[in-house]
């Protein structure tokens, strides 16, 4: 299944080929290769108060720096440790993340409900190893540390090109110009995203079926849904093989696009997209759940709404991620907000 992740604090679903292909021992080296810039490597080694040339080992492979002390490279070239972090769901402003106890903490607040024993497995360590890094109790390795990002939060890539640019990482250029490219199909055809969940229904996977039939079944024209599969195919997403006499079957590929990083007016736009197809199915009096409340409440149970409103939806992404099989594409819109502004 191809995950589109939304802005949701906690949503991780698995992606088992982006995890297994993540080049986190490789990255590691070009990290810090990438933050010394035009630093020779015993000048940075002794910036970081080193009298060996570490610098040296650390981007040969020979050993590997700490994830604190990646912290401290970004510190000691000028960068702000804090400002790698500023595109996740997590408050970093009260942490020191050039010491280790920050970094235990980072982890903590990353890890979610994620158990270890889960964390273990896709880290490929132990369940003691994982859990002493999930509770700050050992620090995890420059390498580990990407693979934990990776595996906890699906953004390992994200987290990487925030710490260097990454036209200066050999071995996540490629990839990042790939994910970018699945992004912005993702928010500038917000169509694409039922285009490509209805591929993955069972009543599409039994046999290829028409570009009429999928517009039919989403409601939309069948411009729409050409156009969707014309960029879907060209950002990797799907693959289209020859069906001869019959249509072409697209197969899509499992991969995961993440959304969460648009800016506040990308998804801005995404979610007034979908409130108008809400609108416009209920102006023609298509069957749906069209229901709403208005009510006068106090504040702190305001707050307690936006958590039930925030758990509502990552339940529904469990229910979906675990439903078996898929047969229809549906789209929730849930609203929730004080009419004077300040909710």
């Amino acid at each position: 299944m191809t995950v589109h992740l939304s802005h949701i604090p906690g949503m991780q679903p698995a992606n088992e080929e982006a995890r297994s292909t993540f080049p986190a021992e490789t990255l590691a080296c070009e990290l810090v290769r990438a933050l010394r810039g035009r630093r020779s490597q015993t000048a940075l080694s002794r910036r970081l108060g080193y009298r060996s040339n570490v610098v040296y080992l650390w981007e040969s492979g020979r050993r590997a720096p700490s994830a604190s002390e990646l912290f401290r490279i970004v510190a000691r070239t000028g960068g702000d440790p804090r400002r790698v972090l500023e595109g996740f769901p997590v408050d970093v402003s009260d942490l020191d993340l050039t010491q280790p106890h920050g970094v235990g903490a980072l982890l903590g607040r990353l890890r979610g409900t994620a158990k270890a024993a889960e964390v273990a497995r896709r880290c490929a360590v132990s369940r003691t190893v994982a859990s002493r890094w999930l509770n700050g109790k050992s620090e995890p390795r420059l390498a580990e540390l990407l693979a934990l990002v990776e595996v906890l939060t699906l953004r390992g890539l994200d987290f990487v090109a925030a710490v260097a640019p990454p036209e200066r990482l050999p071995s996540l250029a490629p990839r990042w110009r790939e994910q970018e490219a699945r992004r912005r199909v993702a928010l500038e055809l917000p169509w694409s995203s039922a285009v490509l969940r209805l591929l993955e229904t069972a009543d599409y996977r039994a046999r290829p079926r028409t570009v009429r039939w999928m517009a039919r079944r989403l409601g939309i024209s069948e411009q729409e849904v050409g156009r969707s599969l014309d960029a879907l195919r060209r950002a990797g997403l799907v693959e289209a093989r020859d069906g001869g006499a019959r249509p072409e079957r697209y197969v899509v590929r499992p991969v995961a696009v993440d959304t969460s990083t648009a800016t506040e007016a990308e998804r801005r736009a995404l979610k007034l997209h979908w409130t108008d197809v809400g609108r416009a199915r209920l102006s023609e009096g298509k069957p749906g759940l069209f229901s709403w409340s208005v009510f006068a409440i106090g504040r702190d149970d305001f707050a307690r709404l936006q958590a039930l409103h925030v758990d509502y939806l990552q339940a529904l992404r469990r229910l979906v991620d675990a439903s078996e099989p898929t047969e229809l594409v549906a789209v929730a819109n849930v609203q929730l907000f004080a009419l004077d502004g300040r909710g």
